[in-house]
């Protein structure tokens, strides 16, 4: 395998770990203020994904670094023609994170509900707009010949995520978020919200059905499994089998036309290939040894955080 293609490979499993560990953090900040009947419940749900979250993001930072390093003319493609977009993830991500630093920061009720409501409006606004992007991405762009995307004004960047393809990838991105995330708390709550969070997992998968019959109809597959696990109460099995849905559907679209990474809608000769975006050689072999040192480390880090953190969070009450 060259070094192109193996930056690719590493790009491409940084986003999928990204979206994955990320996507059902999304999910609980939105349902966790929802099903939480009162602030114990809540503070149960947000406590879920407390410990973990922000080493989530990290990677966000390692995808956006790898494709920067790796492939800069993608990275340049992306964030020259969706810089509003990506802007405006930033901000939902920062209002997000703000949300979860200080919810416990305050010590009264009211505080604690005015930053469930931040979380649960910035989750949903997040896991929208990826939803977006990777529509954007499953389409392309309209790059010119010189693989920069044309146009000028405001509607260069808001233009595709305004499509349909985009449109339609909001609501999948909003709904497989939603599942994952009742997946996570039926599997790491007990009481009250574990049992609203099942409820809420079948709840969504009729949308997510709907959508994923539009978007790929093989996918029901995948959706008929979950939805079997979570009937039967596999809890584990019904969050693993969704994580893994999510992997697919992410490889799917950043792999649907290689050796294209970002396809042209102009005229497919425009299109930045793998071999073309790709960095100089001496820039890849100098990143593959920083990789070999940083990634392993990063993955060992995660595995332990989450061995430490793997016990149920009660939200019944207990009795004193």
């Amino acid at each position: 395998m060259d070094l192109p293609t193996l930056w690719f490979a590493l790009a491409v499993t940084c986003w999928v770990l990204f979206f994955v560990l990320e996507g059902f953090d999304f999910g609980v900040g939105v349902l966790a203020p929802v099903l939480g009947r009162d602030d114990h419940e809540r503070g149960a749900g947000v406590t879920t994904i407390g410990p973990v979250w922000d080493g989530n993001e990290v990677w966000l930072v390692a995808a956006v670094g790898v494709t920067f390093a790796a492939f800069p003319d993608w990275y340049a493609a992306l964030l020259s023609g969706l810089y509003l977009p990506f802007v405006l993830v930033l901000l939902t991500l920062a209002a997000r994170g703000v949300a979860l630093e200080f919810r416990g920061k305050g010590g009264t009720a009211r505080w604690r509900a005015g930053c469930d409501a931040v979380l649960a409006v910035s989750s949903l606004l997040t896991a929208a707009l990826w939803g977006a992007l990777l529509g954007v991405l499953a389409t392309g762009l309209a790059l010119g010949a010189d693989g920069e995307v044309v146009g000028s004004g405001l509607s260069r960047s808001l233009a595709p995520v305004i499509s349909a393809p985009a449109l339609l990838g909001a609501a999948l991105g909003v709904g497989v978020a939603l599942l994952q995330g009742a997946a996570f708390l039926g599997l790491r709550t007990t009481g009250p919200l574990r049992a609203r969070a099942r409820t809420t997992a079948l709840a969504v998968l009729v949308p997510v059905a709907v959508l994923v019959a539009v978007v790929a109809p093989l996918g029901l597959v995948a959706v008929a499994v979950v939805a079997g696990l979570v009937v039967a109460r596999r809890e584990v099995l019904a969050f693993a089998a969704a994580s893994v849905a999510v992997a697919v559907g992410v490889v799917a679209v950043l792999a649907a036309h290689l050796p294209a990474v970002l396809p042209s809608t102009l005229d497919p000769a425009f299109s930045l290939t793998v071999d073309g975006a790709a960095a100089s050689p001496g820039a890849l072999q100098l990143i593959t040894v920083a990789a070999v040192v940083v990634l392993p480390g990063v993955v060992a880090y995660q595995a332990y955080s989450y061995w430490v953190f793997r016990r149920r969070v009660a939200s019944e009450r207990v009795a004193t």
